[in-house]
């Protein structure tokens, strides 16, 4: 049995994670605003500071491993307070209790926007750890209306892939032996996405842009299921990636010389 500590673990992806981890005899603890064993809100400051003190007193100081699924897409500057830095001040705060595991892992997820167009002034802030002026960035778009206002989630996540990317190989990450990775999914079946593809029109338009020429849509226990394997113990030498578990989106849309 391993100690997991799942956020976002009320809804969706972060639920569906922490049911089959639960099915598979692990201990779990769950981070939300509600429903979970750590209540806490992960868009401030104080909120992360909150929920990785509770964190810390429920796993006794010893985590296996973190898989962090809590995001919101909304287009407003909350977004990247929530999906960027509710994700990377969080998983710093626990490196210490993840050093006590003989195999610590940690996955994040990430999204199939991030190869969306996106605010490079924003990403740019979020890597500078500028929290301040990435919520500046953030309200100017917001308030320009909601088409510009979305650009906070695509941002937030490009930022949180190249994070990973660039934190994974560092002394704090690998030289701690923990490989860092995220998961970006395709269309996902969930309270979130339900009511926009219920109707022709919203499903016309979710495929355009990410189509899913296998399988189509995924049920949330398809990413489950990768970010359970990533943070295994069996997973020694795979870091630094963002994995698409998106049907084939990302390789329809990117085709095959992402090398050049």
């Amino acid at each position: 049995m391993r100690t997991y500590v799942v956020t976002g673990a009320a809804s969706g992806i972060g639920a569906a994670t922490a049911g089959l981890l639960r099915e598979r005899g692990h201990k779990v603890i769950g981070v939300d605003l509600r429903d979970a064993e750590v209540t806490a809100d992960l868009s401030t400051q104080a909120g992360r500071l909150s929920a990785i003190s509770q964190t810390l007193e429920h796993s006794e100081g010893k985590i296996d491993a973190v898989i962090a699924a809590a995001g919101i897409s909304a287009p407003k500057a909350i977004t990247v307070s929530v999906n960027y830095f509710g994700v990377t001040r969080y998983l710093e705060g626990l490196l210490p209790a993840l050093g006590l595991s003989q195999s610590p892992r940690v996955a994040v997820v990430s999204s199939m926007a991030s190869i969306q167009q996106n605010s490079a002034e924003l990403v740019d802030a979020l890597l500078a750890g500028d929290e301040e002026a990435a919520l500046a960035i953030g309200a100017a778009l917001e308030a320009a209306g909601p088409q510009s206002g979305y650009l906070n989630y695509p941002s937030s996540k490009r930022a949180l892939s190249r994070w990973v990317r660039r934190e994974c190989i560092s002394e704090k990450w690998a030289g701690a032996g923990i490989p860092l990775n995220a998961v970006a999914p395709g269309t996902v079946i969930t309270n979130m996405t339900r009511d926009l593809l219920a109707t022709e029109e919203g499903k016309s338009m979710v495929d355009q842009n990410v189509p899913m020429p296998l399988n189509y849509h995924s049920e949330a226990v398809v990413i489950a299921k990768l970010l359970l394997w990533l943070t295994s113990a069996e997973n020694t030498h795979v870091t630094g990636q963002t994995i698409y578990c998106d049907g084939g989106a990302e390789a329809t849309l990117r085709g095959d010389d992402i090398w050049s």
